[in-house]
């Protein structure tokens, strides 16, 4: 190579080996053709076939030897360079100032790299003549164009190795890639590989090498591509990929940020002035990206609620991607539909970490969706992410499957969950405890099956304390299970769950006089349901003439024995918000107490909590506890002085029991 030559461009008609030939002999030094010599060449001579080929074979051999000699010359600038970090190879400046060095890289690539190996040395002399050229007469752009439609992969790993910082000349590269109508699609399907595989990718190229490229170089080069004045098509087609993997990447720079990986940053920082975190810069390219694709509503939406500073939050990111994806449903369903699509391949994967956001999106798209294309895959996705330890996953889990379950067909094929429902029902989370009780209540809705004796009694225990729920849906689902419960019991497995029954009683007959009409009807309907179970045709026929108020004087009438224990659970309704439940507890308290006449500490115990409903916010509730209280200490005064009158009678009648000690209690009794 002449460093000094200057070239015209060469004429169509003469071949490229020929060109560079005359170049080599310089401008103005090609000698005139004689009139004799040109009437030998004209005519055809024997032979000259024969001539052609070996002048063929000699131009293949100088084209070989000149491949081997710039790969060697890039082999020796690519040492140097690494040799000495951060030296520009200055020494050979001029050369890549030349036409001529242009034009033997334009003649290898067309004639196709004879070896892999020469798919970096090609790429790295591209760059290092755009960056000796700022305006460069010559064209590279061609041959970079062909060498990525054949080889994308090479290309593009090796241009991330050769300039990771993305500087001038590599922008210029990117450009002309992603604005090729036959490259960008190939190279930008490498691109997202890298920019989905936290924290690098280790892609073997066809030379056999095994160099990792940082996602976070990746990220910087769609961050450039966005800033060219006309958005490439393929960032279009791309764009659910593009945006999932940044939103990803937001999250894993957040929580993991290697020390290669900080190096690098520091250098991008220097390199292009930015002054913001990795996963700040994350944020803003994926903001970025959405005012460019006209998704400015969206930006905007997302920052009315703080969203996009809850994203770079680790324990709060999957919120703010659930804020961004109400905010993108109101956009494009399509795009939604397609994210969504994108999504469910991720989550098949089952990805540590970037589930949760996954499921975040994914949840927030099922509602407005066509969930018929996604049904089966949701369905197996959350039921692995129910088994999780993880609240979270178990709530966005829960999620979807509630909006699932509203399809029959898809309730009856989710039946095998309702053992772990029924383990969530003990869960101290009012979200997962709500959407786990809804969901079983479609499950026994479309599912008559028998149930197990160990299941029933397990969902017995659990619904019982759901009857004094805060949440009347959640009262209203935990009754209409526990009737279908009492009928899908086995006849053996009914003996086992009678006491369980049993205390169903007194909750539902105070919740017959709930605020809510819809816990009433639903209490009165549980209470016949419990009555015909147990047998108890009085209370049934209590219940069918609407005589609730007598409902627990049925109650202690049969079994006297249980009046302490009713007692007991009563005092827990003192405490309700509701007025009404307060009053019905006070007047079943007033009954009950009148089995206990004989227990005066548990009388003491009542009447002391009866007393402190005299602080009660209510006027009635404070006149009826204190009456009540009043009325239990007055029977118990009457019985205290039934038993010292017959005590008196009997030292009277036979003083003989006094003397042997029978009635050494009495002294104590009349102090």
């Amino acid at each position: 190579m002449n460093p000094g030559s200057d070239v015209e461009q060469r004429p169509p008609s003469v071949p490229k080996m020929t060109w560079v030939k005359e170049e080599k002999e310089g401008p103005g030094t090609a000698p005139a053709q004689q009139p004799g010599e040109l009437e030998q060449f004209q005519p055809p001579q024997q032979g000259a076939a024969m001539e052609r080929t070996r002048e063929q074979e000699r131009s293949r051999g100088l084209f070989r030897t000149t491949a081997q000699m710039i790969c060697k010359f890039m082999k020796r600038i690519r040492e140097e360079e690494t040799s000495a970090i951060g030296t520009v190879v200055r020494a050979y400046s001029p050369i890549f100032k030349t036409k001529t060095s242009a034009a033997l890289l334009d003649m290898l690539v067309e004639e196709g790299p004879s070896s892999p190996k020469q798919v970096l040395p090609m790429v790295r002399f591209i760059h290092q003549w755009l960056k000796a050229n700022e305006f460069p007469e010559y064209n590279l752009y061609r041959p970079l164009l062909d060498l990525t439609e054949a080889q994308p992969a090479d290309v593009v790993m090796a241009l991330l190795r050769v300039a990771p910082w993305c500087d001038r000349a590599a922008t210029t590269m990117w450009k002309s890639i992603m604005c090729s109508c036959r490259a960008a699609e190939p190279a930008m399907l490498i691109l997202l590989d890298v920019l989905g595989t936290w924290p690098e990718l280790s892609m073997c190229t066809s030379d056999g090498d095994h160099t990792a490229v940082l996602a976070l170089a990746a990220t910087v080069v769609i961050w450039k591509i966005l800033q060219l004045p006309c958005v490439p098509h393929a960032v279009t087609v791309y764009f659910p990929r593009l945006l999932v993997h940044l939103l990803l990447q937001v999250l894993f720079s957040t929580l993991d940020l290697p020390e290669k990986v900080d190096t690098f940053w520091k250098r991008c920082q220097q390199q292009h002035g930015l002054a913001i975190s990795p996963n700040r810069f994350a944020v803003q390219t994926l903001k970025a990206l959405l005012c460019r694709l006209h998704y400015e509503d969206v930006v905007a939406a997302v920052e009315d609620e703080c969203g996009w500073d809850t994203l770079l939050c680790a324990g709060t990111h999957h919120c703010a991607v659930g804020v961004l994806a109400r905010a993108m449903r109101h956009v494009s369903l399509p795009l939604c539909s397609a994210i969504a699509f994108y999504l469910l391949g991720l989550l098949s994967k089952d990805t540590a970490h970037g589930d949760l956001a996954a499921m975040a999106f994914l949840v927030e798209m099922l509602e407005c969706l066509d969930s018929s294309e996604y049904r089966d895959s949701v369905l197996e996705i959350a039921s692995s992410k129910l088994q999780s330890e993880c609240r979270e996953r178990r709530r966005l889990a829960l999620r979807g499957l509630v909006v699932l379950g509203k399809n029959s067909s898809m309730a009856k094929r989710m039946w095998s969950l309702h053992e772990r429902l029924v383990e969530l029902l003990g869960e101290n989370d009012s979200h997962v405890l709500g959407m786990s009780i809804a969901l079983l209540s479609r499950l026994f809705l479309y599912n008559g099956g028998p149930i197990t004796i160990p299941l029933g009694l397990q969902l017995a225990e659990a619904l019982l304390p759901l009857f004094d729920n805060e949440d009347s849906q959640v009262q209203l689902c935990s009754m209409f299970i526990f009737q279908e419960m009492m009928d899908l019991v086995p006849k053996e497995g009914k003996k086992a769950l009678k006491s369980h029954v049993q205390q169903s009683l007194l909750p539902l007959s105070l919740h017959c006089h709930d605020e809510n009409q819809r816990v009433v009807d639903a209490s009165r309907e549980t209470l016949l349901c419990s009555a015909r179970f147990l047998k108890r045709k009085d209370l049934q026929q209590m219940l069918r003439v609407d005589q609730t108020w007598r409902f627990g004087e049925g109650l202690l009438a049969q079994d006297r024995s249980r009046a302490a224990e009713h007692l007991h659970r009563a005092l827990l309704y003192l405490d309700s918000p509701q007025e009404s439940l307060r009053a019905a507890a006070i007047r079943f308290i007033g009954m009950a107490g009148q089995h206990l006449r004989g227990n005066k500490r548990e009388l003491q115990s009542i009447c002391q909590a009866l007393d402190d409903k005299a602080q009660d916010i209510s006027p009635a509730i404070r006149r009826l506890a204190l009456e009540t209280a009043f009325v239990l200490r007055a029977a118990q005064g009457s019985i205290l002085q039934k038993w010292q009158d017959g005590f008196r009678r009997a030292r009277k009648n036979r003083p003989c029991l006094w003397a042997r000690g029978w009635l050494c209690c009495w002294s104590s009794e009349e102090s």
